[in-house]
């Protein structure tokens, strides 16, 4: 599993799930054209981009290219890695049939492919490069559980309390909550900031 610093924009779940089983990163989803109306998703993406930087992998269709050219006017250019998939025929496995383009999606590339569209854009591998950040602790489920966040009686008001003093998306889940703090802060700020 390769890690890598900057935070990866995708299409749907399903991109994200390919994604998520090659590279250790923060992975988050357009929702498809979602992300045009969705104007908290996309002050998250503008705040991991300025955190750490983010790299946009669309599929190769007519649909990839409008949410990417969406996103370059959207998020500072400068901050923003641009990745590209192979025009490859064919259809994902869980489909039935192909897309109206007939090329397949990020769901669809092989492992290789995607390391190397990553490679391409100049995605930041961190077990490769000097750059280290210094070590600090992750926030785990059992730490949101801990603080009252999730799985306890009022964990969904107290949830949404710290989502909108963080100023994050509303519709956060759980785990994807937990991603996000992750990338943001992690445990030591969130606890310097008397969060956890």
């Amino acid at each position: 599993m390769y890690r890598i610093r900057e935070a990866i924009v995708v299409e749907g779940r399903y991109d994200k799930n390919t994604l998520a089983q090659v590279v250790e990163a923060t992975i988050l989803e357009t929702s498809g054209f979602g992300i045009f109306k969705d104007k908290e998703r996309l002050a998250l993406l503008r705040r991991l981009a300025e955190s750490r930087g983010l790299i946009v992998l669309t599929d190769s269709d007519g649909a990839g290219f409008v949410i990417r050219n969406y996103l370059k006017g959207a998020v500072d250019p400068a901050l923003v890695k641009q990745a590209y998939i192979p025009d490859r025929y064919g259809k994902e496995r869980r489909k039935t049939a192909p897309s109206k383009e007939g090329k397949l999606g990020v769901e669809g590339m092989p492992p290789e492919v995607l390391l190397d569209a990553l490679r391409q854009a100049g995605a930041t591998f961190l077990d490769e490069t000097e750059e280290r950040s210094p070590p600090r602790r992750a926030i785990t489920k059992a730490d949101l559980y801990a603080a009252g966040y999730s799985g306890g009686e009022g964990a969904a008001q107290r949830r949404q309390e710290l989502l909108k003093r963080l100023d994050l998306p509303q519709h956060l889940s759980p785990n994807a909550l937990l991603e996000v703090l992750n990338a943001l802060y992690g445990y030591e700020k969130l606890e310097e900031m008397g969060i956890l």
